[in-house]
């Protein structure tokens, strides 16, 4: 029972019936700061789970298609993606030698590759979206600032990575950097006294594109949660307005 009812009922046969009117105004003034109706009695689960999906679909659309363009990656120091500790060595070898162009233009063609291979991701990110179910939407829409991002990373992970490696591999030949790093471990592997090496430089940036992609999709929905601007329907509004009175 709602306080402000409880309070009459306990305190109306004590004060007489012709204070009641009293009691209606101060009834009043507590339904202003304590909401009976809240936004959940008029959602349904299609709706709860349709401002989650336009949520997470407004992040692949706003934040992802930034990575698309050129330095997407290479100028976000969010998403940067920067060498992995096997080849932080070779970097430094290469510098010592001379040849730091070669070095810069190698961690470039890492991030070009991304770039370009994240331009074919987003209808993967879409489908993913599509299946989440009403249960999963409303534990999201009622958990912190990234739950939904969490949840769209451990369900899709392993099946967009799947998906997405071939396309970074593509991507490697399509912006040249296969030939650039190739070219890269054959100059430190000649190098006297040096432990060669040969990463997978497919895998590593695989991972690091991914990490970015779901990286920006957080940045929006943590926009969406927490920016009442950012809410641009009356869909997110009516839905995110649920997750403010919780």
């Amino acid at each position: 029972m709602h306080k402000s009812k409880l309070l009459f009922l306990l305190l109306a046969p004590a004060i007489g019936f012709s204070q009641i009117s009293i009691l209606d105004q101060i009834k009043n003034e507590v339904k202003k700061v304590i909401p009976i109706n809240l936004p959940s009695a008029t959602l349904s689960n299609t709706d709860i789970a349709s401002g989650l999906k336009e949520a997470l679909n407004k992040g692949i659309e706003k934040q992802v298609t930034k990575l698309t363009a050129v330095d997407g990656f290479y100028k976000n120091e969010m998403v940067k993606i920067l060498l992995p500790d096997e080849l932080k060595k070779v970097d430094k070898a290469l510098r010592k030698i001379g040849l730091s162009s070669l070095a810069d233009k190698g961690l470039l063609m890492l991030n070009r590759a991304a770039e370009d291979a994240v331009k074919e991701s987003t209808p993967i990110f879409v489908d993913a979206v599509k299946n989440m179910s009403f249960t999963d939407a409303k534990n999201i829409l009622m958990g912190n600032e990234n739950s939904a991002t969490t949840y769209l990373q451990t369900t899709t992970n392993t099946p967009l990575y799947g998906k997405f490696n071939p396309l970074i591999k593509s991507s490697f030949t399509k912006v040249g950097a296969d030939k650039v790093w190739s070219d890269i471990i054959k100059k430190y592997n000649k190098i006297p006294l040096v432990k060669k090496v040969n990463p997978d430089l497919t895998d590593y940036t695989t991972n690091k594109a991914l990490e970015g992609v779901f990286k920006m999709i957080a940045v929006e929905e943590k926009n969406i949660r927490t920016d009442l601007n950012s809410r641009t329907s009356d869909l997110l509004k009516k839905v995110f307005a649920l997750q403010d009175h919780n």
